[in-house]
């Protein structure tokens, strides 16, 4: 047992915030939340973590997260460049070119960044080389994580392969889910990128295992204009005709929705994980067709992502939540829309619901994993303390003022700091790797 001391806020039904509050550990589970005062006379012996200045929050959840191809070049594609050249000139050719040893680093390193951001749950975008890496990857640094990989037959392409092939890839994958931090999931890459067979197939693959599906869709508008031109209809209503979609699917991006498109996530239950700076980024126009707020107002499944290195850039899902409620106000011209709170929510509890974990984690609540992010509110960007804290956390903080994170009851960042891995250690087989990959893939001096 021990505790873990600040203002809690419990994202539970009422949306409770318990100043100087506490939260028992049990082993990986949350036994008790309450007052510190009342858990500590209760529980005399347990360890104390944390001041009555922290705050304490559910674990983030990021929804869309590339663990490879980008880290190990991380802000090194131009923000310039014509939309497409990014992937394909780029991230394609770096990807084709990753060693199962690039696949554990780079994951080592973006999920030590967002455990050091408050980010206990992590949910790969699909375009893994060699899972088995990336899951160790995972264990080794103590982070929660649903793990993919490449999925996709049309084209050429690294890792690309006929529907049986790329089943049988998914199939690996969902064996190296351990009944405790690692899951799995299908992951296809995207709607362009998957024949009429392969999505069908993925999809009964995963409503049989019980497991989610995922693939990238019109995060631009040429996606969606090519799709139209080799089907004739929009993505979602032809995947809908096709009976594939249902509440097992977490659609990642769907920027450019039509209405009818909208309609079918709703009436499906799929989910829809939304990446606003990844947007904002590549210039994809979200300020254009801000459907994501349209699909939140109606009640619909959608959760946040940080997406890759080259993209979002940051993993850090409290940026993340500022910038969507950003544009949720500016987009609309209505500041009422959408506020500090609701972000945290889809960072939470509503993120956590999207993407079928809600059971375990993104609230603070007894039963539930011991999934925690403790705010450090003696830096300087929350002095003085406002009333409302998660007002300041959103608005006026970010993910470099964690100072504590536990994953199912382990702290494996204090102070600021893994316990689990020495990122220092990392930083010369960082440098090496992004040299080698950049040559490898011809795009050194670029």
């Amino acid at each position: 047992m021990k505790l873990v001391r600040g203002a809690v806020v419990t994202m539970d039904p009422d949306r409770r915030v318990v100043d100087d509050g506490a939260v028992l550990v049990d082993g990986a589970l949350i036994a008790a939340v309450g007052t510190f005062r009342e858990l500590t006379k209760l529980n005399p012996d347990a360890p104390v973590t944390g001041l009555a200045t922290d705050l304490v929050v559910p674990g983030y959840l990021n929804g869309h997260q590339h663990l490879t191809g980008d880290r190990l070049i991380q802000s090194t594609i131009p923000d310039n460049l014509p939309p497409g050249d990014a992937i394909f000139t780029w991230a394609v050719p770096v990807h084709a070119e990753h060693t199962g040893d690039d696949d554990e680093l780079s994951a080592t390193l973006t999920l030590a960044e967002s455990l050091m951001n408050g980010i206990t749950s992590t949910f790969e975008a699909g375009t893994v080389a060699h899972p088995e890496r990336v899951a160790a990857a995972a264990k080794r640094v103590g982070a929660r994580l649903a793990i993919g990989s490449w999925g996709w037959d049309i084209e050429e392409g690294p890792f690309a392969g006929s529907p049986d092939e790329v089943i049988d890839r998914q199939r690996q994958s969902l064996a190296l889910a351990d009944g405790h931090l690692i899951s799995a999931w299908v992951t296809l890459v995207g709607h362009n990128l998957m024949s009429d067979e392969l999505f069908v197939r993925a999809s009964q693959l995963a409503r049989d295992e019980q497991v989610g599906l995922t693939f990238h869709l019109s995060p631009s508008t040429s996606d969606t204009v090519e799709y139209k031109a080799r089907t004739g209809l929009a993505p979602l209503v032809h995947l809908h005709e096709l009976g594939g979609l249902g509440e097992h699917v977490k659609i990642a991006h769907g920027v450019h929705l039509d209405d009818h498109e909208v309609e079918i996530v709703l009436e499906t239950g799929a989910g829809v994980i939304a990446c606003p700076w990844a947007y904002i980024r590549l210039g994809q126009g979200t300020t254009q067709s801000f459907r994501h707020l349209d699909l939140w107002k109606a009640g619909g499944a959608l959760a946040l992502g940080c997406d890759a290195e080259n993209a979002g850039d940051m993993v850090d899902a409290v940026r993340t939540a500022a910038l969507f409620a950003g544009l949720a106000k500016d987009t609309t011209m209505d500041p009422t829309v959408f506020g500090a709170h609701d972000a945290l929510e889809l960072l939470t509890i509503r993120g956590a619901e999207a993407l079928g974990v809600a059971d375990r984690v993104g609230s603070i609540e007894v039963g539930k994993q011991a999934d925690l992010a403790v705010h450090d509110r003696t830096q300087v960007e929350w002095i003085p303390r406002s009333a409302d804290p998660v007002l300041q956390l959103v608005w006026g903080s970010d993910g470099r003022s964690v100072r504590d994170v536990y994953v199912a009851g382990q702290q494996v960042v204090a102070d600021g700091r893994l316990t689990t891995v020495d990122v220092d250690d990392l930083a010369a087989d960082a440098e090496a790797a992004r040299e080698g990959l950049l040559r490898r893939a011809g795009l050194a001096g670029q």
